[in-house]
């Protein structure tokens, strides 16, 4: 499959391997625009069965209480045979109910992935409130057991996620333990606090050799675009970022948020080269 990134635009190894810059991919939030900038017409953006949202694509309880920490989540299955599993979880103010979530694992289904979307171990100690960052350690545990239970599950990739704080635990976990995971999808990566541009959370970033798709808003007051762009520059593995003009951290445009979802999904499909 040809990858729909223009010109030398994939980071595909090492600094030393790069032939230029992760160019971003711009996905208008405007409801009437469905292509992304950088398509070409050989790839057409894979749509859901259905427009609306949210959307029923079938998914099931998920409980493993076998090891520590527990995953409770719920499981979603394409209709026809997987191209690999995600793991997906939440931010810091949310679930795995929360509305991102539940709509990126239905676009993720629709087109052959298998999705545990679960709650993070700090979630489940309480039910509201961010995590404290003593526990951050605990939500890797999660994170990796979540990943394990998956793999003996297929003998495919399986790819770690998640949204904001979820996806930064994710990429920490990669960065140290690499085997973990084959690819990461990382939505609204909190790269600094809001107005606090100096702290940058990109200290594991020079290890990150994990694959890793970064999904960004235009108007995310957790980081610039350029902001984005000089941190991915640390990151010695092969990225790429899809950015959603107008979008804010949350990702989420008002309507068409399904058709949104699933141009997220069909840029990661074929960044994973699937």
């Amino acid at each position: 499959m040809e990858p729909f990134y223009r010109g030398t635009a994939v980071v595909t190894g090492p600094k030393t391997e790069r032939r230029g810059a992760a160019l971003p991919i711009v996905l208008p939030a405007n409801p009437h625009s469905t292509t992304p900038t950088g398509l070409t017409a050989a790839q057409p953006l894979h749509r859901l069965a259905s427009p609306s949202w949210p959307l029923q694509h079938m998914f099931t309880s998920f409980v493993d209480a076998g090891g520590d920490p527990e995953i409770h989540g719920y499981l979603h299955t394409p209709a026809a045979g997987a191209e690999a599993i995600v793991v997906l979880t939440h931010g810091a103010g949310a679930n795995c109910q929360s509305k991102l979530l539940v709509g990126m694992a239905e676009a993720l289904a629709a087109i052959g992935f298998i999705v545990l979307r679960f709650d993070l171990p700090f979630r489940r100690a309480r039910p509201y409130g961010p995590p404290f960052p003593a526990t951050a350690a605990r939500d890797r545990d999660g994170l990796r057991r979540a990943a394990m239970i998956m793999r003996k599950q297929t003998k495919g990739r399986v790819v770690l996620g998640g949204h904001s704080y979820g996806g930064r635990q994710a990429s920490m976990l990669a960065a140290d333990q690499p085997q973990v995971a084959d690819g990461l999808l990382l939505l609204s990566y909190p790269l600094h606090p809001p107005r606090k541009p100096e702290q940058l959370r990109t200290a594991h970033f020079p290890k990150l050799t994990t694959p890793a798709f970064f999904v960004h808003g235009t108007r995310d007051p957790f980081g610039s675009s350029s902001e984005m762009q000089a941190a991915l520059n640390l990151i010695p593995g092969r990225h790429a970022m899809m950015e959603i003009e107008g979008a804010g951290h949350e990702l989420l445009p008002k309507k068409s948020a399904g058709e949104l979802l699933s141009g997220v999904a069909a840029g990661f499909k074929t960044f994973l080269n699937l």
